[in-house]
């Protein structure tokens, strides 16, 4: 349960929490928030004071019905931001949330620690052997289709068989081509519907068999919003009780957009684990 970022051992026995910093203007919870480079920094800042180990920056909204946006788009608004972060933070560990080959080579070489792929080189032939070539931790995510189109993608027969087989043929993909550090991510919401994602989280727990650590994300989500007939800004409560379900089932990263309140999950998990 070690990972090697940018020449630094992390165990994550203890599970850790990534701060999501989404630079889109049409993200379905913090869309146009962080627009400024000054916005950026303070939020940047807040995280990492409240605990947060990684933060995961994201140019290219994934929310169903996203629009679509150019290569070179989804680069100008995320170079930038990076070089800015580990100027002013040198020791930040900077996950980046993209399905682009290119977006990884370049923001490793600016100063990226961990590929996070949405689609687990689904919708980019090259990533694998980029990731691979890299030698940095690899996020991956199990959907089925494009943000586009996912929400019409949930047909499936044995959804949980489907998932571990779909994780079990990639994560063989990446070992032939000898990549070490690799997460797997369930991906709540993605090709899936409410009941779908309730079925995979109490099912969670038999994702382990994979061996891997798992990351889940299910911050403010619409499972939790929609079942509780909310908005996403009044989602965090419901983001913390299935965060600690997460936990209890084996999760090692929380992706959220409230540290503090995951950094208090962890600390009582660890608590009554012990």
């Amino acid at each position: 349960m070690n990972i090697n970022c940018k020449g630094q051992l992390l165990d994550l026995t203890t599970p850790k929490v990534m701060g999501i910093l989404n630079l889109t203007p049409d993200s379905f919870y913090d869309g146009g928030r962080y627009s400024t480079p000054k916005t950026v920094l303070e939020q940047t800042e807040r995280m990492l004071k409240e605990g947060a180990t990684f933060i995961d920056v994201g140019a290219y909204s994934s929310r169903p019905d996203a629009q679509h946006i150019t290569e070179e788009e989804e680069l100008n608004r995320i170079v930038p931001i990076i070089e800015l972060l580990v100027k002013e933070f040198p020791e930040i560990l900077l996950s980046i949330d993209t399905f682009r080959s290119k977006v990884a080579q370049e923001t490793v070489n600016t100063g990226a620690a961990i590929i996070n792929d949405i689609s687990g080189g689904s919708l980019d032939e090259q990533m694998f052997e980029t990731v691979a070539n890299l030698q940095v931790p690899y996020i991956l995510m199990h959907m089925k289709g494009t943000p586009q189109t996912m929400k019409n993608e949930n047909s499936y027969q044995h959804m949980l068989q489907e998932i571990i087989f779909y994780f079990s043929e990639k994560v063989a993909q990446l070992r032939e081509l000898k990549l070490n550090d690799i997460i797997i991510d369930p991906g709540f919401g993605f090709a899936k519907d409410t009941a779908q994602n309730f079925e995979l989280m109490n099912h969670l727990s038999e994702l382990n068999a994979l061996e891997l650590p798992m990351l889940v994300g299910i911050s403010r989500k619409s499972m939790i919003y929609k079942t509780l007939d909310l908005q996403p800004q009044e989602a965090l409560n419901g983001t913390t009780f299935l965060n600690t379900v997460s936990l209890l089932a084996g999760t090692k990263i929380l992706r959220v957009h409230d540290v503090k309140e995951a950094v208090e999950c962890v600390k009582l998990y660890e608590q009554l684990k012990n």
